[in-house]
């Protein structure tokens, strides 16, 4: 699915990421985040700034061979973009992955203050081997 890059942040936000995953080119996606931005996943690390956009985005993409995200459903309004989301691909250790998640994104002036992420981090864990 493809968003209309003249829509809503979120909508812009959701192709920048696809466009990164497919291209590992991280530019469009910075380019929404706001000088002061602040990430977190599920770790208790959390980052900040456009460096810490930068080194969460770059560990993100690190972690797969290949990935896609698929939005299911998004909304922004007053100043909260929520995203649900399905990404499949394959781990950089060559293991398939599947998990579904949700993401918020706080937005001012067109631009993410915050993003927060929260997803089903069993899927990053490797099968008991018998």
């Amino acid at each position: 699915m493809s968003y209309a890059p003249d829509g809503s942040t979120t909508q812009r936000f959701m192709a920048a990421l696809q466009t990164a995953e497919n291209t590992r080119q991280l530019d469009d996606l910075l380019a929404l985040h706001a000088p002061e931005v602040t990430l977190r996943n599920l770790s208790a690390h959390s980052w900040s700034g456009l460096d810490g956009a930068r080194e969460f985005w770059q560990t993100y993409l690190n972690n797969f061979a290949q990935v896609h995200s698929e939005f299911a459903r998004s909304h922004e309004e007053g100043g909260l973009g929520v995203m649900e989301w399905e990404t499949t691909g394959q781990l950089a250790a060559g293991r398939d992955v599947a998990y579904r998640g949700v993401s918020l994104i706080d937005v001012r002036d067109g631009r993410v203050t915050a993003f927060r992420t929260y997803y089903d981090s069993a899927a990053f864990v490797a099968p008991a081997t018998e």
